[in-house]
């Protein structure tokens, strides 16, 4: 067997060379023959390379294992043992065979292509790789007791030659998943290589690349298009990057780092970072809580790996992914949590039938690695940002009271570590949630936070599609872009969607959403986020603190058609619905709440003072109501009275139910639900709503009676508007043109105005339908002068009332357009 120099030997050799050239160089250079200088200058240039290449597997080495920990210090002690564990675990059933190197990840497909089942094989010869890698971290991890174990380190090797000559070759022709071939597989194959590489003779070595080669040529990366786009492109360009460590190919690095440049640049359309901080994978899809996080994860390596170095990543517009720590990842993170809304598919991956440690995947589960992420992004950015993050880290480590990011079973050692040290830094303080409204018109979601708690919206349009299911996954997502709306308190109500939620919730009745009961089948409208709603007027208009939104929904595969309104204020979310339509022969609701109360349920539900029976089932119908309190939860208010459904039931539900992979043991959640019954094919029907997270019921009460702290101005299939003189906010959706209150629009548009108690105003308009070419504003109040206006406001005419005229809005992607006026 040919063997390699140990990483050692070729340092020493290395130093010998530098030595030596050294010892000539005190010499006469012109008593050497010309040929012995040109061989010590490339012996040296020679030396100098090799040193870089195990520079840069040192680095990588670590950048998997990790450092700054003690193995003898939980949590680490406790991980590694784990660790050992599991490997053991794998290695006492790994049996190489024809068509599987593990009996439960058979890899041979008897008929290839690219259907569900192949899909299914080609995942098994990319989880067998997968578990090579966990064989080689406790050989090479302190505390595992399997450290440099000479039978693990022959299991691996002859793990890695029985997958290379039986199906991950340059000979092969990949069936299945195209990224378990470019992605998944390569990866771990690669981390593998460099962990073992003292271990793995150069033969072997060249294999493995050939097969890498093979599989993910220069080509990958050719065209910024298709699979090789935002996250994907940057796993792409981690396997290119650790071929050319693994195979000392400068040309392989160089390609990486340059093939990483078109990830940077903000994007206007299709995959990538906005400037609005939305962020978009398959097209369609809201994703910065997975792909996102994935892509965050990789340029952080990645930026880590090659810093330094000859190829170190110095493009400018790198700042970019420094800017979107802050504006567009930590607006959707929560007490350690990242939103579903932003998820897509991972939702439905709560407990695979194929784990082994039953590690139920959540919100907090899917959060704790972003963390760990702008933690290691941060080596790369500014002392200033880097402090900043490490605050906003620490302040989400201390909050997550659901799911402890230090007691993840499911967090990487690497990523313990990182957060370790954030914790144990004294010099770092932790930074407080932040107040304040973000709305994302690129992917149609918004952000609301409020002291004590935050809420978020998901909606769907013409570019951004319903819901994303596909490989099998997320198969009831049909209605969480028909306005589902999510929220969560600060000390409270934390683990509402990671409680087994989305097997066991009812998907007809998911908060916010307006739906029709007509059945849809799983997966309906197409893999892959295909159906997109035929509708424009998706968006809305914010200060940053306030804010007004508008959805028309089109039902998926329905007849059903609404407009939905909300107005984002201070201590409430105001929710209206109008002109409810249908002939799917269905019946029609909306959601007013489907609060998962966990597996007993007996928090307590109060309506107009009267409290309501604990036991399960247990329906009703309020009529006239003006108010509800779910104790711990929250309160709604009712203006003007509403007859609402509400019911207590236990419900049934499996992951397999929404994802094929997923486990089939049957959980129970107990839920509490209100809805507005539209009947069955509404014409004109409506409803109106206030939600004010973590409000008493005194509070509440106290609310509903306040009869004019609100005034609906509108809710028809033309216009909805309210008015809160209170809080001088006036908040307007014109589906039309038309005169709502005070406001009069040429075309439709959103309106946000906040009187300030200075005398000033500030009035926020959007063109959500990104069609309009002009637009007339007229305000019946007062105004003395314009003080400040954007670029887009041709004329402004001030005196007993304000008339705005705007030119094309078309082109603004419907981002907020602010004015400042002072009254009077």
């Amino acid at each position: 067997m040919t063997t390699r120099w140990s990483r050692r030997g070729l340092l020493a050799a290395s130093s010998g060379a530098a030595l030596a050239l050294g010892a000539h160089t005190t010499a006469d250079a012109t008593s050497l023959p010309s040929t012995e200088i040109t061989e010590i200058t490339e012996a040296s240039e020679s030396s100098e390379a090799a040193d870089e290449f195990a520079t840069l597997r040192a680095t990588w080495r670590t950048l998997i294992l990790g450092e700054g920990f003690s193995p003898t210090a939980d949590p680490f002690k406790t991980r590694l043992s784990e660790l050992g564990t599991t490997a053991a675990q794998l290695r006492s059933v790994m049996a190489p065979v024809s068509g599987s190197l593990w009996p439960d990840l058979v890899y041979a497909d008897p008929e290839p292509d690219t259907d569900q089942e192949s899909y299914g094989y080609s995942a098994n010869m990319s989880s067998s790789f997968s578990r090579l890698s966990t064989l080689a971290q406790a050989y090479s991890q302190q505390g595992t007791g399997l450290t440099g174990d000479s039978g693990l380190r022959d299991d691996i090797l002859t793990g890695l030659d029985h997958l290379y000559s039986e199906v991950y070759n340059e000979n092969q022709t990949r069936y299945g998943n195209w990224y378990s071939w470019q992605i998944g597989a390569p990866q771990a194959l690669l981390d593998v290589c460099v962990l073992m590489y003292d271990q793995l003779a150069a033969t072997h070595i060249t294999n493995y690349l050939n097969a890498v080669d093979h599989f993910v040529p220069d080509s990958a990366v050719s065209a910024y298009s298709g699979t090789s786009t935002g996250a994907n492109r940057v796993d792409l360009c981690r396997v290119l990057a650790l071929r050319g460590v693994v195979g000392a190919s400068s040309a392989k690095l160089a390609l990486a780092r340059d093939a990483l440049s078109p990830v940077f640049p903000y994007v206007s359309s299709g995959d990538g970072l906005y400037t609005d901080g939305s962020f978009i994978q398959h097209t369609t899809v809201p994703y910065t809580g997975s792909y996102g996080s994935v892509m965050l994860g990789g340029l952080g390596m990645l930026f880590a790996l090659l810093a330094g170095s000859s190829w170190e990543v110095t493009d400018a517009n790198r700042q970019i992914v420094f800017d979107a720590v802050e504006n567009a990842w930590a607006p959707f993170l929560h007490n350690g949590l990242v939103m579903d809304g932003v998820s897509g598919r991972a939702i439905s991956r709560g407990l695979s039938a194929s784990d082994a440690k039953q590690i139920q995947q959540d919100d907090h589960l899917r959060g704790h690695p972003i963390l760990a992420s702008i933690v290691l992004l941060g080596q790369g950015a500014s002392s200033t940002e880097n402090a900043r993050w490490r605050g906003l880290v620490k302040g989400w480590i201390q909050r997550d009271y659901y799911s402890p990011p230090m007691s993840d079973p499911a967090l990487g050692l690497t990523s313990l570590a990182r957060l370790q040290g954030v914790v144990d830094d004294t010099s770092v303080s932790a930074i407080a949630e932040p107040t304040g409204h973000r709305l994302f018109t690129n992917m149609s979601r918004a952000t609301h936070r409020r002291p004590g708690w935050a809420a978020s919206l998901s909606m769907a349009d013409r570019r951004i599609t319903y819901y994303e299911t596909g490989n099998g996954e997320n198969l009831h997502g049909w209605h969480t872009g028909s306005g589902m709306l999510y929220w969560w308190g600060d000390t409270f109500c934390n683990g509402q969607y990671s409680d087994a939620f989305w097997p066991t919730v009812d998907p007809y009745r998911l908060p916010g959403i307006t739906a029709s009961r007509k059945v849809l089948a799983d997966a309906a409208g197409g893999d892959w986020g295909a159906s997109l709603p035929d509708v424009n007027w998706v968006g809305g208009a914010t200060d940053g603190q306030r804010a007004t939104i508008g959805q028309y929904l089109k039902g998926l595969q329905s007849t059903l058609l609404a407009k939905k309104a909300w107005f984002c204020l201070d201590d409430a979310i105001v929710c209206l619905g109008a002109g409810i339509k249908c002939t799917d022969g269905s019946a029609v609701e909306s959601t007013v709440e489907n609060r998962n109360l966990g597996p007993t349920g007996t928090t307590t539900f109060t309506v107009d003072g009267t409290a309501k029976p604990t036991s399960y089932p247990w329906y009703e119908t309020l009529t006239a109501a003006k108010w509800a309190h779910i104790g711990g939860h929250g309160g709604y208010v009712f203006p003007g009275g509403a007859t609402v459904k509400a019911l207590r039931e236990a419900r049934d539900g499996k992951w397999s139910d929404i994802n094929k992979g997923g486990a089939t043991t049957v959980l129970n959640r107990k839920y509490l639900t209100m809805y507005v019954d539209h009947g069955t094919d509404p014409t004109n029907a409506s409803y109106a709503y206030l939600l004010m997270p973590g409000a008493t019921a005194a509070q509440t009460q106290a609310r509903a009676a306040a009869t004019s702290w609100l005034s609906v101005l509108a809710n028809t299939d033309s216009q909805q508007g309210v008015s809160v003189p209170s809080l001088g906010f006036t908040g307007v959706t014109f589906w039309f043109g038309g005169t709502v209150g005070d406001l009069t629009a040429s075309n439709p548009c959103s309106v946000m105005i906040s009187e300030k108690s200075d005398g000033t105003a500030v009035i926020c308009v959007s063109d959500p339908m990104r069609m309009q070419t002009s637009l007339t504003l007229t305000w019946n109040k007062a105004v003395s002068w314009v003080t400040s206006k954007p670029s887009t406001v041709t004329s402004a005419t001030t005196g007993s009332s304000l008339t705005l005229t705007f030119g094309d809005l078309s082109t603004t992607a419907g981002v907020t357009q602010k004015i400042t006026v002072k009254l009077g």
